[in-house]
Order: C-alpha cells, then sequence, then structure tokens
C-alpha cells in the first residue's frame, strides 16, 4: 500500500479539505495578536477614510448626512462645517467609528432653498471630507402623493415608452425579409447603446461608493456572473429551435429583461437625481425620456415578427421591461443605495451583452440560410441607425 493510499484511509476526505482552512484561519489570528509589523508602524498616523453616502434636507433648517468609515482604522468625527462656519451636530450611534460602520448626522442649519451649501466633516486628528448639496429642495417624505408622483416619474421613463415602441409591431409585420433584417440590425444598434450607457452610469454610481466594496470591479464581477446564467439557461435549448416561434420569443423575453434591469438602474439614479434636486421635472424632460426610450419596444417585438402573438404575451413584455423603471424610480427616490444600484446596474450590462449576443447569432443564422454575407449594407445601415437615434435621444434627457 503507498503512502497515499495509507493517508486516505487514515484520514476523512473532508478533514483533509479543510486541513489547509483551519491553518491559515490559525495563522490569521497568530498574526493579528502579535502584530510584527507593530515596530514598523508605531509612529504612522492612523488611516482615515469617511465616505459620505447619502445628504438629505428632510426638514426645512436640518441637514441629514449618512456617512460610513471605509478606513481600517477607528474614526471620531469631531467638528461639522456647513458653508466655512462650525455648527452643533447630532450622531447616531457614536462620534467614533469602527470600520464599515455607519452612522447618520443630523445638523440644525437654515439652509436656502435652490442654493447651493458645502459640508465638511473633521475628525480628531484633522482630516477633513467634503460632501455637497447642488441644489437645496427639501427631500420627499414617504406619503400617498409622492408615492404616486414617482411611480408616475416610473411610468413615463419605463411604461410608456416601451408600449408606445410596442405599437410598431403591426407595420413591423408587413416588412419584408430584408426589412425584418434591418429592423434586428436596429435593435442590436440600440442594445450597444443601452449597453455602453449602463456600464458607464455603474462606473459612476461605483464612485460613491467606499474604496472597500471595489465597485467597478463589483459592476464587472456581478455583469459576468449575469452573462453566464443567462448562458447557462439558454444552453438548455438547442440551437435550431431558436428559429422556432417558441425560440424568437426566448430572444425577445431576453431583450425585456435585459431593457428592464437598464430601466431599473435608470429609475434609481432619476429617483435620486429628482429627491435630491439635481432635475427639474419638467414636461420636456419627460417627453425626452419617451423619445429615447420608445425603440426598446421595437427591440422587443422585433424578433417576433414573423409569429402570431396574443396581446397578453405584450402586456407581460411591457411590464418585465417597463415596470422596474417604477420599482427604481421609487427606491431612488426614498431609499436611494449605491451598492444596490452598482448591483442592479452590473445586472443590466451583463444581461443586455448576452441579448446582444443572442440577436447577432440570429442575424448571422438568418444570413447563412439565405446565402448572404452577414456584414451587409442593411444590417450595417440598422446598427448605424440604432445607435444614432439613442445616441440623439439622449441629448433631451442631458439638456
Amino acid at each position: 500500500m503507498t503512502t497515499n493510499e495509507n493517508t486516505q484511509s487514515r484520514f476523512p476526505l473532508w478533514l483533509i479539505a479543510i486541513g489547509p482552512l483551519v491553518l491559515l484561519a490559525a495563522l490569521v489570528v497568530l498574526f493579528i495578536n502579535t502584530n510584527p509589523i507593530q515596530v514598523a508602524t508605531a509612529d504612522l498616523p492612523p488611516i482615515e477614510d469617511l465616505s459620505i453616502q447619502r445628504i438629505t434636507l428632510p426638514d426645512f433648517g436640518v441637514i441629514e448626512l449618512e456617512v460610513t468609515n471605509a478606513g481600517p482604522d477607528p474614526v471620531e468625527i469631531a467638528q461639522v462645517l456647513v458653508d466655512e462656519a462650525y455648527w452643533q451636530f447630532e450622531i447616531e450611534p457614536a462620534s467614533t467609528l469602527n470600520r464599515l460602520q455607519t452612522a447618520t448626522i443630523t445638523v440644525n442649519y437654515p439652509w436656502v432653498e435652490t442654493e447651493p451649501h458645502e459640508i465638511v466633516l473633521v475628525t480628531s486628528t484633522g482630516a477633513t471630507f467634503a460632501g455637497e448639496i447642488e441644489l437645496a429642495v427639501e427631500t420627499p417624505a414617504p406619503g400617498v402623493n409622492q408615492l404616486f408622483g414617482y411611480a408616475l416619474v416610473g411610468v413615463y421613463v419605463g411604461i410608456i415608452p416601451v408600449g408606445l415602441g410596442l405599437l410598431w409591431f403591426p407595420a413591423m409585420r408587413q416588412l419584408g425579409r430584408k426589412g425584418l433584417g434591418f429592423i434586428l440590425s436596429l435593435t442590436v444598434g440600440l442594445l450597444v447603446f443601452l449597453l455602453i450607457d449602463t456600464l458607464l452610469e455603474a462606473f459612476e454610481v461605483a464612485e460613491l461608493l467606499p474604496e472597500v466594496y471595489q465597485g467597478i470591479p463589483l459592476t464587472l464581477f456581478v455583469a459576468s456572473l449575469t452573462w453566464f446564467a443567462i448562458m447557462a439557461i439558454g444552453s438548455r435549448q438547442a440551437v435550431a429551435d431558436r428559429e422556432s416561434a417558441q425560440g424568437r420569443r426566448f430572444i425577445a423575453l431576453l431583450i425585456a429583461i435585459g431593457i428592464g434591469f437598464h430601466n431599473l438602474g435608470e429609475g434609481l439614479v432619476v429617483g435620486a437625481a429628482f429627491a435630491l434636486g439635481e432635475a427639474a421635472l419638467g414636461s420636456f424632460l419627460v417627453i425626452g425620456f419617451i423619445l429615447h426610450n420608445i425603440t426598446e419596444g421595437v427591440g422587443i417585438a422585433a424578433p417576433v415578427t414573423k409569429d402570431k402573438v396574443p396581446i397578453s404575451w405584450f402586456l407581460r413584455m411591457l411590464l418585465i421591461a417597463g415596470a422596474p423603471a417604477i420599482a427604481g424610480t421609487l427606491i431612488g427616490g426614498f431609499a436611494f443605495s449605491p451598492l444596490l444600484a452598482v448591483i442592479f446596474l452590473g445586472i443590466g450590462v451583463g444581461a443586455i451583452w448576452q441579448v446582444i449576443v443572442e440577436v447577432g447569432m440570429l442575424l448571422q443564422r438568418q444570413a447563412e440560410r439565405d446565402g448572404e454575407n452577414f456584414i451587409s449594407w442593411t444590417n450595417s445601415a440598422g446598427l448605424a441607425l440604432g445607435i444614432a437615434i439613442m445616441y440623439l435621444t439622449a441629448f433631451l434627457v442631458k439638456f
């Protein structure tokens, strides 16, 4: 009997597997207790990193800040300056924050509506961390009118544009083979824009997270997991089945899911912007969102233009793609979380990428079946037009 066989007979597999982990845990505990690098770091100041997660104005004359200790050492908040003047403040649960601990700071300050204000937190070591109120408006409190208003914003951002785009389905059914290829290529174009737009939004929100959360890697990690998960679900369906009515509906469903997560993340950002007074809820902005997102409905309907689809199916796709914008605006308006926004936007990136792959493969199979080149003038024109439409209508939203 060999040594390897003797070892396997003496010790069970689970014990062999966790043995190195136990030794690693013991080594970490030993390092923490003995701290062998204490001699080299004894004279260095503590590393302080306060992250201001959210600033709200719950009532006139009151400012609330949600802060997180993102550094490795405890931090004591000693003073608060508002517009370069020291003000008394209250902090819960305590003025000293341990690593990753969050506290709420309340400052009684007569802020001026629609005016900017700067807030600076001073720690016991003299380090400063600044936050800014770009436009002072009272933060909405949960209530029937407020909930209805933010839900209505979600309807404008998600439900109405997707629904209007789906209304083009009867006209799309009248198109010939090349016309349908053009619409599918246009769908890829708008999805490419949504992919880049969602990714950039995720990176922008990730900057609000404490560095310890690694916002940008977290975005890419969530996007990759979502992509792999959707591929695993789709692998259950044979490639040949993708040309069937059921397969085309599956692709349309993927498009609706990808757009839904994009609209959820978009709703989070829009709701937070409205709550903080950084955007004016005017008719021009609402019209901009409708024009910008109307092609989303076209993208959902494009794969099933050859099929007879019941109205109930369109209603389901409308809810999947558009309703998340309502949830996003409500969460963003009343309980915005940068971490939650990064996760949802990351899911949207992964889902939209896989949809681009699926629609691209559908176009390629159709071209091979017809004996044509996949990269044709028709497909190229559709792709370019889809990107151009999304890019130009984005001016109405960003204006």
